[in-house]
């Protein structure tokens, strides 16, 4: 048995996968030197190699954000897109082990320092669900002029609450110190 996606939701999701991807491509590649310090903070590989590896983040995510774009590399690109996202999630975890919490994701670019956290993990799992959902196949029936209104607004929607999710995770330890002050 296999689970059909409609086909708007199925492009709804794979471009609002694409936006985030060439979105964090785009702040990686602009602020190299920042996003290559912030890797070598993760403590996972030799600093000799931290600047090939920052490079070759950056540029996965711009391969698979416009690989995402191309219909006919959907699976593919989906498949990569989950791949890249466990990579970031096990780099997270393996430092939330070790008790570093304090160290930049580097996932939002130098201006928007995110601490490692739980919620990390969780935006990432819930991410790769999305990837995965992705690649599966789009129902067979044919996009009407209504679908370009749905992916309009379903893109819309999934940018502004993945905004607004990211934008709880980086005020979340300033929420929960002024909620264990005394005032």
């Amino acid at each position: 048995m296999s689970f059909d996606l409609d086909p708007a939701v199925r492009i709804a999701l794979r471009l609002s996968l694409a936006l985030l991807l060439l979105a964090a491509s785009h702040h990686k590649l602009r602020e190299f030197e920042a996003f290559r310090s912030a890797m070598a903070n993760y403590r996972l590989l030799p600093d000799r190699w931290t600047r090939v590896a920052a490079a070759g983040v950056a540029s996965g995510e711009l391969a698979v954000g416009i690989a995402l774009l191309a219909p006919g590399l959907t699976r593919a690109a989906a498949g990569a897109a989950v791949a890249l996202l466990a990579l970031y999630t096990a780099a997270i975890a393996i430092n939330l082990i070790r008790g570093r919490r304090d160290i930049d994701c580097g996932c939002a670019g130098p201006r928007a320092r995110r601490p490692l956290s739980g919620g990390l993990v969780a935006r990432n799992a819930v991410l790769m669900l999305v990837a995965a959902a992705c690649a599966l196949p789009a129902a067979g029936r044919p996009l009407v002029w209504l679908d370009g209104v749905t992916l309009v607004a379903g893109v819309t929607v999934l940018v502004f609450l993945y905004g607004a999710i990211d934008a709880s995770l980086a005020h979340a330890p300033r929420l929960r110190a002024l909620g264990g002050s005394k005032a």
